[in-house]
């Protein structure tokens, strides 16, 4: 593994999943040693950036408090997954370019989808416009280009899109060499009891179903 630990950084439209796979993955890497740091969109809202509106240089700003502090744990020999929205491209090579271990994954799933899943109501709220500015509506989200990685959240099952983020992060050399083939060889790194407390976690706060 590297001296430096690295960022998982997941974008994707409100509802695609990047908060159950945030919490799926800091779970499984956890089980595997690392320290992680999961920083949900949500709460860094409620704390980190509280105070902060969503215009577009407000919404920069939030992500750039992201970015600071995945780099610091980063830096620290930590592992930070993000699972902020972050829309516009540019900050997301902002902080691309501030963390030396970047590793962006698009949380893909069609809006539909999403306006199906929204277990809080607010594409509800946006397409009645009682909302306005919101991601996916009326307001734009910039898929990312050139991302190492591609999840189809209404394709593929949890298990499936948190096997694909393990592999790549497995072929990029960021994860243990004593854990790599953890999966291949039978071994679960995390108990069914640990998956279901962080799904149970990630329900109670209306992330899931």
């Amino acid at each position: 593994m590297s001296n430096k630990g690295f960022t998982v950084w997941m974008t994707g439209l409100p509802s695609s999943g990047k908060s159950t796979l945030a919490g799926l993955l800091a779970a499984e890497l956890q089980g595997r040693g690392l320290p992680v740091v999961n920083l949900d969109g949500d709460e860094v809202r409620m704390r980190l950036s509280k105070g902060l509106g969503f215009s577009k240089e407000d919404r920069d700003e939030n992500i750039r408090r992201i970015s600071y502090v995945a780099r610091v744990a980063s830096d620290m020999g930590g592992v930070a997954i993000t699972s902020a929205i972050s829309p516009y491209r540019e900050i997301r090579d902002e902080a691309r370019a501030e963390i030396a271990q970047f590793v962006e994954v698009f949380v893909s799933c069609p809006v539909e989808v999403c306006i199906q899943r929204d277990v809080k109501g607010l594409y509800k709220k946006a397409l009645a416009g009682e909302i306005k500015g919101f991601t996916g509506i009326d307001d734009p989200y910039e898929e990312p280009l050139n991302p190492e990685l591609v999840v189809h959240t209404d394709l593929e099952s949890e298990q499936e899109s948190i096997d694909n983020i393990l592999g790549t992060l497995d072929r990029l050399g960021l994860l243990p060499k004593n854990e790599t083939n953890s999966r291949a060889t039978g071994a679960s790194a995390v108990s069914d009891d640990e998956r279901e407390q962080a799904l149970t976690k990630l329900r109670g706060l209306g992330y899931v179903e």
